[in-house]
């Protein structure tokens, strides 16, 4: 593995076309012809990028398909263009609080009846009534809001085949591998028979855009029904992910080593508005060796 040192996590796209990238993730509003619905936490996405960058550099990836990859992260999240922070908010915050899956995997294990790719219809036709009752009318823009997590896979490809023509433009060259890394996380049978590094590559994305989430305070009170953001919660989790197969143990070992050395203070305040605490600059500096101990 390599051992780069680094002292903030790259960016590796030019900032002008990260921009243009960005505006990808704004979406037609169907409800006020002529409006556009700005992207949702943009931020996340480009915080998200630079820090798989990061891992990926660790981890001995090639720098040109480092930045190739990067511009995947970036976009990791236009699945979600569209997003009603307040609809979408209260659609999983009941769902969270009655126990529902949020995730197709999950709910494909709780629900294996359910048609592959069809698990927003079986959401909604499952819990219409309780969420009308609970005063969400399930339209279909609530719909949307509904398919940008259980049908995540089908409304990404609508998006990615929407913007394909604005990426020609940008002279982004889009390779398949893009797409699957994306989908990892919701989607990890569709990385089966994967060349290693595309598999490594979406361990990376799934282990910082959960790291990143766990500390962003803007996602903490929207959708993620939490009060306060804590780095040791964020490690667990990924402990989980590594104990369920979603992520490997050199990639958490990575993550942990670069945050050991202070790589991603600055990204973690940011995603928090907030500085660290000195008990929690304490415990990321101790996270390298306790990814040691662990293995």
């Amino acid at each position: 593995m390599a051992t780069t040192r680094m002292t903030s996590p790259p960016l590796l796209v030019p900032r002008t076309l990260v921009s243009q990238l960005l505006h990808l993730y704004d979406y037609p509003d169907p409800r006020r012809p002529g409006r556009l619905i700005k992207g949702y936490d943009c931020p996340h996405a480009l915080r998200t990028a630079r820090m798989c960058a990061a891992v990926a550099q660790r981890m001995g990836h090639q720098p040109a398909r480092i930045k190739q990859y990067q511009i995947a992260c970036i976009l990791h999240d236009l699945g979600r263009a569209g997003l009603d922070r307040r609809l979408f908010g209260r659609i999983w915050s009941w769902a969270r609080a009655q126990g529902i899956p949020t995730r197709p995997r999950e709910w494909r294990v709780l629900h294996p009846e359910t048609r592959y790719g069809r698990e927003t219809e079986a959401f909604v036709s499952r819990y219409r009534g309780a969420m009308e009752a609970a005063g969400i009318e399930l339209n279909p823009w609530a719909c949307e809001q509904v398919e940008m997590r259980l049908g995540y896979a089908r409304r990404l490809a609508a998006r990615l085949r929407a913007v394909k023509p604005r990426l020609r433009e940008l002279a982004v060259t889009w390779s398949p591998w893009m797409s699957r890394i994306m989908l990892y996380y919701y989607y990890p049978e569709k990385l089966k028979g994967a060349q290693p590094w595309v598999r490594q590559l979406a361990e990376i994305l799934v282990a910082c855009e959960q790291f990143e989430a766990y500390s962003n305070q803007r996602r903490g009170r929207d959708y993620y029904v939490r009060q306060r953001e804590d780095v040791s919660e964020a490690f667990a989790y990924l402990d989980a992910l590594h104990g369920e197969g979603i992520i490997s143990r050199p990639v958490v070992q990575a993550l942990r080593e670069l945050a050991a050395e202070g790589v991603f203070d600055r990204v973690l305040e940011e995603a928090r508005g907030r500085s660290l605490s000195s008990r929690e600059r304490t415990f990321l500096r101790r996270a390298g060796q306790e990814s040691l101990h662990a293995g």
